[in-house]
């Protein structure tokens, strides 16, 4: 700890070990300066002291923001990622600390994003409940959010919550910070947090908290919504109502710094099920990773109906599959069974949990490709297999069946039927 009044700022320098071991876990990229988490670990305890003592005496000024562009999940176009160096990522992860005790309470409660305790999953379990309860919904796409998120009223809303002065201090610094282009050039910004930055985050929880979740509450306070960060999905009860608050909130939107709605993106949408007798041309939105669409169900006396319900979304389904074919691990012979088991299973295994809590058998049938794979790999290890992939197939099931638990799939898949059976 710095003895009182010895800074500017009474920074704890214990927080910023904290915050190193944070930044540490999400295995960030290098920024504009080319220093890794690796590299700056090796002289970790000097490099945190350095930027303590920065931080604390008001000198510290933040680098500029390494742009990346990276494809869409989508197919259709890329985003820009700004990347911070990996001191300003742990100095934003400081000031996160903070901060997120002061706006976390009075967050609203159907916010859902990057907050302690909540995760993507529990916004798409909310919104499957209110598709079965309400008959419409708005699918929100904020244009360029990140993008445009005006300066002057995140200043404006972190002011309302803190007394610390080097955090707005901090933050105005990090907002204006310019964007370094692939070229080397600079080009300074004046609007947006840029995607990528530790902070952006809750700062963009907390813009929203004031441009729409206490708006909702005020003017709309019998319209539920669920939003993770800028992905919102709205209910309503009729498709008059849904239009109705749609303008609105384009409205809203446009006075808090000029934010708009995506014209072709943002759709109002029919939740089509049994009993529902409406109709419209649009009955399916994607949120979250999850597709929300009309499908065929089976009550337990076999009767057959349609539920609006979601199941992992054509774009994740695709991204998963890209991901596969990038590891490569079918080409690695000199690998064990075992070894790829654990090679997949840090990435296999999340899909499975996540995607595999709504309609898990189409997350299981994605997740097949790894066997698609597992079999070419055996084809190209064993050469009893290479003529015979009904063999391999074979060979691979009896795996499956000895070692329910190697890989993540399997032992999800072996959960669920084990969970049906008690069931039937």
């Amino acid at each position: 700890m710095n003895e009182p009044g010895s800074k500017p700022y009474d920074i704890s320098r214990q927080v910023f070990v904290t915050a190193f071991e944070k930044v540490r876990s999400k295995k960030g990229a290098a920024g504009v300066d080319g220093v890794t988490v690796e590299q700056f670990e090796q002289d970790r305890k000097d490099n945190l002291y350095k930027l303590w003592n920065r931080m604390s005496s008001g000198s510290y000024f933040p680098a500029p923001v390494r742009m990346v562009e990276i494809p869409k999940k989508s197919g259709s176009g890329s985003r820009i990622l700004g990347v911070p160096c990996v001191a300003d990522r742990i100095a934003q992860t400081v000031a996160v600390a903070y901060l997120e005790p002061l706006v976390e309470p009075i967050f609203h409660q159907d916010s859902y994003g990057y907050r302690p305790g909540r995760s993507p999953l529990d916004a798409v379990a909310t919104c499957r409940e209110r598709c079965f309860r309400c008959a419409w919904a708005i699918d929100l796409d904020i244009a360029g959010f990140f993008d445009n998120l005006d300066h002057d009223l995140i200043l404006k809303a972190i002011a309302a919550h803190t007394a610390e002065a080097w955090i707005l201090l901090y933050v105005e610094r990090w907002l204006k910070a310019p964007l370094s282009m692939p070229d080397r050039t600079l080009a300074a910004r004046d609007r947006g947090s840029p995607q990528g930055a530790s902070i952006s985050p809750l700062i963009a929880n907390l813009f929203m908290r004031y441009a729409f979740d206490a708006w909702m509450a005020r003017e709309f306070p019998s319209v539920p919504f669920e939003r993770f960060v800028d992905d919102v999905i709205v209910h309503c009860v009729s498709e008059q109502q849904a239009c109705r608050v749609k303008e609105a909130i384009a409205r809203r939107l446009a006075e808090c710094g000029g934010l708009q709605l995506h014209p072709d993106k943002t759709r109002i949408v029919y939740c089509k099920q049994t009993g529902r007798y409406g109709r419209h041309d649009t009955v399916t939105f994607d949120f979250l990773g999850y597709t929300f669409k009309p499908r065929m169900a089976i009550q337990k006396g076999g009767a057959l109906f349609t539920t609006f319900s979601p199941a992992i979304s054509g774009s994740s389904a695709k991204a998963i599959r890209q991901e596969l074919r990038r590891m490569r691990f079918h080409l690695r012979s000199d690998l064990s069974f075992k070894d790829i088991a654990k090679l997949i299973n840090v990435k296999v295994g999340p899909w499975a949990v996540y995607f595999g809590r709504f309609r898990p058998s189409e997350a299981a049938h994605v997740l097949s490709h790894v066997d698609q794979y597992l079999v070419r790999w055996a084809r190209r290890k064993y050469k009893h297999l290479r003529r015979s992939p009904r063999r391999a197939w074979e060979t691979l099931k009896k795996i499956m069946r000895s070692y329910p638990g190697l890989f993540a799939h399997w032992k999800r898949n072996a959960l669920r039927r084990s969970a049906a059976a008690r069931a039937g």
